[in-house]
């Protein structure tokens, strides 16, 4: 149990030590609540911090069931079984709704600005949680996509099954804890607030690359 996710990103950058003001290390955090986790990394070891987009693609009849994850690259990771039961029609009508989300949110978070290469470099990509891992798959798969060199993937806690199939993908997996049993990436912390805009934005103002 981690108090806050404050206390998370601590706790994980003792285990990343390692990447401390490397040079070719990049510190990318899945936003809203990956942010908070990733500017503790960021402080303790001195690594620029910046986002990945990648948006959820929610059933259309409960959006907040994951079928997909769109990435800001354009690339998207799908349950093919809950994709085949869907009309092509609704198909692309959720993806342009992810495309839009993820389009808005970097403007919000990085004034517009593309991902940069990740060609010899490092990234770990950090999140508060990994549920079903459609999203942290669909971040690897997008920093694949931008030609990164390694690919880390820290998390203080997560699904076991999603964390088997992670780990296939990416070159290596920090996870602090996997419990058997796990229903959502709350019941592991204390207080578990929704993480702000205005929270996101300041951080990067501050540990964001330049």
């Amino acid at each position: 149990m981690f108090s806050d996710r404050a206390d998370a990103g601590k706790q994980l950058a003792i285990q990343l030590e390692k990447y401390r003001n490397s040079k070719d290390a990049l510190l990318y955090a899945l936003p809203r609540g990956g942010v908070v986790v990733a500017h503790e990394v960021a402080k303790a070891l001195g690594l620029p911090l910046d986002v990945l987009i990648v948006r959820k693609v929610g059933h259309p009849s409960s959006p907040e069931y994951a079928i997909g994850a769109y990435a800001e690259t354009g690339d998207i990771l799908w349950n093919e079984e809950e994709k085949q039961l869907l009309d092509e029609k609704i198909i692309n009508g959720i993806v342009d709704q992810a495309q839009d989300e993820a389009e808005e949110r970097i403007r919000l978070y990085r004034q517009g600005k593309k991902l940069p290469s990740f060609k010899n470099k490092t990234i770990i990509i950090v999140d508060d949680g990994i549920a079903t891992g459609l999203t942290m798959r669909g971040a690897i798969q997008a920093a694949k996509k931008n030609n990164a060199q390694k690919i880390i993937v820290a998390v203080p806690h997560g699904a076991r099954d999603s964390l088997k199939k992670i780990r296939e993908e990416a070159d290596e997996v920090i996870c602090l804890t996997e419990p058997y049993w796990y229903y959502a990436v709350g019941q592991f912390y204390e207080s578990f607030p929704q993480t702000t805009h205005e929270e996101v934005i300041q951080i990067l103002k501050t540990y964001g690359q330049k």
